[in-house]
């Protein structure tokens, strides 16, 4: 992917040349995955030549998807294809042509692309291309993030389920991994909408924009998960929408629920082209769904990995100023309990019930005579139980004003190798005491840290890998010298 292989570019070309419609389709897409932001102009032109020739819609979705793939981050140089694309009667490539301007323009918040997108989504007279439209929206405004339900919100309430599909997808993809309220406010009427692939697209996008949130961060991540369980259990749901919440529940514990997705590296304020290229793939899964494993792409682990110049990873510890709870997994789903059959309940003759009727009545009258005098909880008791409900529920609603005021000034410490995520970086720093410390220091670091060790020279314990710890073999000693002085006995045997 993105290597540029001009060898590797014509044998894909002589597959898609066969016009199988399977596997011209798959080298069709691995064209422009190969390819991926050079901008070729002779690639693109001979993918869009193809494209008129072959009668198979498969491949020609598969082409323009590709030239999209080529157009990647082009902006201007690439106008001369999307007007080609955009202006042609066959809608598939109309369809690739949004693709194509999302792509080029990827994360630039650009007018003339929004403008354009926004036409399109209103205009065009197919429904796959509108969808496509709206989608694309995402792509565009990846940076500007915060803006894109105040712009797709009327789209949200389109007469056309495909508008409103692309309304979902615009929102997962711009705002995944963020937990934005704007986005999810939006999508809350699309989760119980009439048609069944607006429900796949709404839950799809939540899973993606509540991704590694647990009930601290975002009160509401049980509700959905909850929900989730529901649609993929229910029988009576539709496929489309049971398929949706199956994913769903894939993206949020993705990873083991060590994974985000970052469409952008905050740390270099630049794009992360590979997590895009994946999510442009897998909202193709709507044609084939298998083309869903594509995601896998998008994945970032969220962790701090500190290693040594020599790319061994130490035991040392690593403070965060904030609870320990706070950012911690999600509680696991509680086992359901399967319940007993109830026994059937004996025949009971009329004279052993007029006994046992008898016998009950003795009982209580000697229980009234034995009772003892009670006293009853006085007022002032009921008024303390009431006060500490009281409290139980100012808790709850104290939450968000605990969360603002997280930081704590003792910290907790975690080791290295360690879950850390994205929100939690702020509250993350390094010890100046320890013998392990960044090479380079920056607020908000994460992912594989370079360290310097401030006592060359010394042995540390490190964190082995699986291969070491598979190993079972003596370990090779460490270097040594031999000293005549201290060593008599070594050179005494040698001289006899």
């Amino acid at each position: 992917m993105g290597l540029g292989d001009e060898q590797i570019y014509e044998e894909l070309k002589s597959v898609l040349f066969t016009d199988n419609a399977i596997s011209s389709e798959a080298a069709a897409i691995a064209m422009g995955l190969v390819m991926l932001g050079s901008g070729s102009e002779s690639s693109a032109h001979d993918m869009f030549t193809y494209a008129q020739e072959t009668q198979h819609e498969t491949i020609i979705r598969g082409l323009a998807i590709g030239i999209a793939l080529i157009s990647y981050g082009k902006e201007d140089s690439a106008e001369d294809i999307i007007e080609k694309l955009l202006g042609h009667q066959d809608s598939i490539l109309r369809y690739g042509g949004c693709f194509t301007l999302a792509l080029a323009y990827c994360g630039t918040s650009n007018n003339s692309a929004i403008q354009r997108l926004l036409h399109i989504a209103v205009s065009d007279s197919s429904d796959n291309v509108r969808r496509a439209a709206v989608l694309s929206l995402g792509f565009v405004l990846l940076r500007d993030f915060s803006t894109v339900p105040t712009i797709v919100e009327l789209l949200s309430q389109s007469h056309n389920p495909h508008v409103r599909y692309g309304t979902t997808m615009a929102l997962g993809i711009s705002c995944a991994g963020r937990g934005l309220q704007a986005a999810l406010d939006v999508l809350e009427p699309l989760l119980k909408d009439p048609v069944d692939f607006v429900r796949q697209g709404a839950t799809i996008a939540k899973s993606m924009i509540l991704i590694q949130q647990n009930e601290n961060t975002h009160p509401k991540v049980k509700e959905f998960r909850a929900s989730l369980r529901k649609i993929v259990s229910n029988k009576y749901e539709e496929s489309l929408a049971k398929f949706g919440g199956a994913i769903a529940q894939g993206i949020l514990d993705a990873g083991g629920r060590n994974s985000t997705i970052q469409l952008e590296n905050t740390q270099t304020n630049t794009l992360n082209m590979k997590a895009i290229v994946g999510l442009t793939l897998f909202t193709q899964s709507w044609y084939w769904f298998p083309l869903s494993h594509f995601f896998a792409l998008s994945l970032s682990p969220t962790s701090i990995i500190g290693v040594t110049d020599n790319l061994k990873a130490p035991k040392f510890n690593i403070n965060c100023h904030t609870k320990p709870d706070f950012f911690g997994y999600p509680p696991k789903a509680e086992a359901q309990v399967e319940k007993q059959a109830e026994k059937i309940a004996t025949a009971v003759l009329s004279t052993t019930a007029r006994a046992k009727a008898r016998a009950a009545k003795k009982d209580k009258t000697v229980k009234k005579e034995d009772k003892m005098d009670i006293d009853e909880p006085s007022t002032t008791e009921k008024e303390n139980t009431k006060e500490s409900k009281g409290d139980e529920i100012s808790n709850v609603e104290l939450q968000d004003s605990q969360y603002k005021s997280l930081y704590v000034k003792e910290p907790y410490q975690f080791q290295n190798m360690t879950r850390v995520l994205p929100a939690q970086l702020k509250y993350v720093t390094f010890s100046k005491h320890e013998r392990f410390v960044p090479v380079r220091k920056f607020k908000g670091m994460s992912g594989i840290v370079v360290l310097n060790d401030q006592s060359p020279g010394k042995s540390f314990d490190r964190i082995k890998t699986i291969r070491e710890k598979g190993n079972t073999e003596a370990p090779l000693p460490d270097p040594f010298t031999i000293d005549p002085v201290l060593d008599k006995e070594l050179f005494e045997n040698d001289n006899e």
